[in-house]
């Protein structure tokens, strides 16, 4: 079964891979994972009772406690549920993980007692007092003893483990020192890595909270509507569905649901990333975490607190956060094989001048330790989740919702983006586009008559027609429905019909002029509709599903950073080349069904390699969103079906979601590259220093610290960068 144990003390992968070597001397222990974002634990254990793990975890200094037990263990090589998965609701809201920072705060006043001690050694050393005297060799090991402890104590449990990591190779070059009589080098060491280590711990927390934060946006609790009329505040958690919620302005909504009184502007910001407010009334959907701005609304609840479509998103950015992206695993398993590779290194530098060339031996043993406190891969170890984590949460803001590490990392290699057409590039319903009055015959006349009867018809067409008109209606009597061909009826004592070119030509009343108008419209991709009487066609209308505002800005972004556009239709090849000009899309294919779409996407893979991204509607698009590199599901707010089909999921109905996530993608992989250099190059330099016998300990505990917080910050700049199409992620 699987146990999801809370690891307040786990913060880097130094405590993971002690963790992993010691359960993995335990029988009956499967699969190991780790969130060190949110300090969890994940282990499918067969046999194993939790009192025994427990009791092994607090063993090697890391206190746990049980999360979670349910589930089936997982099998080898499938996704195994995690602790989001059950987990986005109340029961998690209100401590997600332990706080550690009541721990790291207690730790200061002793830190700062060693750090006193520590530099008071230093100075007599400058002083001329020799290192092996007893008042510096007391403030010493009194510093050690008051800032290191912790360290120390790491590094023997890394001993027993059989775990080379930093605190191992702190440890083994703090002992070392002082064997070597650098007493006050020693104690300094250690005061600066447990400093450097505080720093980095609150560095970290920063990137952690851009993804913690999003689960205290949903208020915990609801005024909801009694049987008797009244308004009680009752736990969100305990909202049944279908209770009336009310909402004054100014609060945040905590529960989704449909407007059933009042009318306002919510700010969607933390659910769709709209920075502008959307006005809300009776029947619109609202969205648990959204901000009410102005009036007071009422709405009906659409499900449980665990059920928002907050919540769906936060357990999209956890699992997101939780998988390692392809960076994140070469880096892991570059550092498993450096580390061991670079303590033999130190050993041979310190012992093969000593043999060799009979150099002596202390000064060699000073670098070899010097090599040691380098050596750590930490700075490049973390950079990685750092950055992908940030990266996850800009485009979270932005409300582009990434599954995974993999998928934001391959965003940049896009070089061919399909689009559905109807509810992606247009707006996925009919609109009047076109009167043209035939002859004489007055144009509103014309269509007031044709709204009157179209009121009447369920048809989306006729729907289009009947809302286009702004005036008064006029009264239809013998209203009767032709199946395949329009509607007919009386308006006074004079009949009048609605229909497609097959009725017109039925009634025989399709003239040169009337033929003329019906072929134009249809070749632009357009609905054509004619409204006459007995004997003559008094106009004929045309109807289309418009393309949305944004799709053409859209276009223009994509082309504008190198992604070519191609749309894939279900509709006529007239509707896709003429809805495609209009856009601006490269290339149109219609009348494809979701099978061809598919074919499609394998011809596109096949002629660009696998750079392909398809944007679809998550629904009747899932095979082909399924088979592209990167499938996006447009307007994915509180629709399950699309953030469970797509790699990526766009929270409003804006194609412009996709440049902008190419983006994120692009600077993700740019700073990936550029910590993973700095955190190399660093160590390089400081190599070469320490084999010149130019670099000490305290300066290699800087310089591998201090890049640890260089790549910690520099990663956590695509939380605040700005994207070449001008929006803030």
């Amino acid at each position: 079964m699987r146990r999801i144990y809370s690891i307040p003390s786990m913060d880097c992968p130094a405590e993971e891979a002690v963790i992993r070597n010691r359960l993995r001397s335990m029988q009956s222990i499967g699969a190991i994972e780790f969130d060190l974002f949110n300090r969890r634990l994940s282990v499918d254990q067969d046999g194993t009772d939790d009192s025994t793990l427990l009791a092994a975890l607090d063993d090697i200094g890391m206190a746990a406690t049980l999360v979670d037990r349910s589930g089936p263990a997982s099998a080898p090589g499938e996704r195994t549920p995690s602790d989001s998965d059950r987990c986005a609701g109340a029961a998690c809201d209100a401590s997600p993980v332990a706080d550690p920072s009541t721990g790291r705060w207690r730790r200061i006043a002793p830190l700062a007692l060693g750090g006193l001690m520590a530099t008071l050694a230093e100075g007599l050393s400058l002083w001329g007092v020799r290192d092996s005297s007893w008042p510096i060799v007391l403030l010493a090991i009194g510093s050690i003893v008051a800032g290191g402890l912790p360290t120390l104590r790491k590094g023997f449990l890394a001993v027993r483990t059989f775990t080379l990591n930093i605190n191992f190779l702190m440890t083994v070059a703090v002992v070392g020192a002082c064997v070597i009589g650098a007493w006050p080098e020693a104690a300094m060491v250690t005061f600066l890595f447990a400093v450097a280590e505080l720093i980095e711990e609150r560095a970290l927390d920063r990137a952690r909270n851009a993804v913690r934060s999003l689960m205290t946006m949903a208020p915990d609790s609801a005024s909801v509507r009694q049987a008797d009329g009244s308004w009680k505040d009752v736990p969100a958690a305990d909202v049944p569905v279908a209770s009336i919620v009310r909402v004054r302005p100014g609060e945040r909504l905590p529960l989704d649901g449909e407007v059933v009184a009042g009318a306002s502007s919510v700010n969607q910001a933390p659910v769709t990333g709209e920075s502008v407010p959307v006005d809300k009334e009776v029947g619109d959907k609202v969205f648990a975490g959204t901000i009410n701005e102005s009036g007071v609304l009422e709405f009906r609840t659409s499900g449980g607190k665990d059920e928002t479509t907050l919540a769906r998103i936060i357990r999209t950015v956890q699992e997101a956060q939780a998988t390692r992206a392809p960076t994140q695993r070469f880096v892991d398993s570059f550092a498993r094989v450096y580390t061991p590779v670079v303590c033999l290194a130190a050993l041979l530098v310190a012992l093969v001048p000593w043999f060799a060339f009979s150099q002596p031996f202390l000064p060699w043993l000073y670098r070899a330790l010097v090599l040691l406190v380098i050596a750590c891969p930490c700075a490049l170890v973390i950079s990685t989740p750092v950055t992908v984590v940030s990266g996850l949460a800009a485009a979270a803001r932005r409300g582009i919702l990434v599954k995974g590490g993999v998928h934001l990392e391959n965003g940049r290699r896009l070089r061919i983006v399909a689009l559905d057409k109807t509810g992606t590039v247009t707006e996925g319903k009919p609109a009047l586009t076109d009167v043209r009055p035939v002859g004489d015959a007055d144009r509103d006349g014309a269509l007031r008559i044709a709204a009157s009867l179209d009121a009447l018809s369920q048809h989306p067409v006729a729907q289009a027609i009947a809302h286009a008109w702004p005036g008064e209606r006029a009264a239809v009597t013998d209203f009767r429905s032709l199946t395949g061909r329009g509607v007919e009826g009386r308006i006074g004592d004079e009949p009048f019909f609605v229909g497609n070119h097959r009725l017109a030509e039925e009634r025989g009343v399709c003239s040169p002029e009337v033929e003329a108008a019906l072929v134009e419209f249809e070749r632009q991709g357009k609905t054509a509709v004619v409204v006459g009487t007995a004997t003559s066609v008094l106009a004929v209308l045309a109807v289309a599903d418009k393309p949305r505002e944004t799709s053409i800005e859209a276009v223009k972004q994509l082309h504008a950073i190198g992604l070519r556009t191609v749309m894939l239709s279900g509709d006529n090849q007239n509707t896709a080349t003429s809805i495609a000009q209009a856009v601006g899309i490269d290339d149109a294919r219609g009348g494809l069904l979701p099978d061809d779409k598919v074919v499609a996407i394998d011809a596109l893979i096949a002629q660009e390699g696998d750079v392909v991204g398809m944007v679809g509607d998550g629904v009747n698009d899932a095979p082909a969103l399924a088979k592209a590199t990167i499938g996006f599901a447009m307007g994915a707010a509180g629709t399950d079906t699309a953030l469970e089909t797509a790699d990526v999921a766009l929270m409003k109905d804006d194609l412009r979601g996709v440049p902008a996530f190419v983006e994120i993608s692009r600077r993700t992989a740019a700073i990936l590259a550029q910590n993973i250099a700095l955190a190399i190059g660093i160590k390089a330099v400081f190599f070469a220093l320490a084999l010149f016998g130019t670099a000490t300990m305290w300066m290699a505990v800087v310089a591998d610290m201090g890049t640890s917080l260089l790549v910690v910050a520099n990663g956590m700049r695509l939380l605040r960068a700005k994207t070449e199409t001008g929006h803030r992620s």
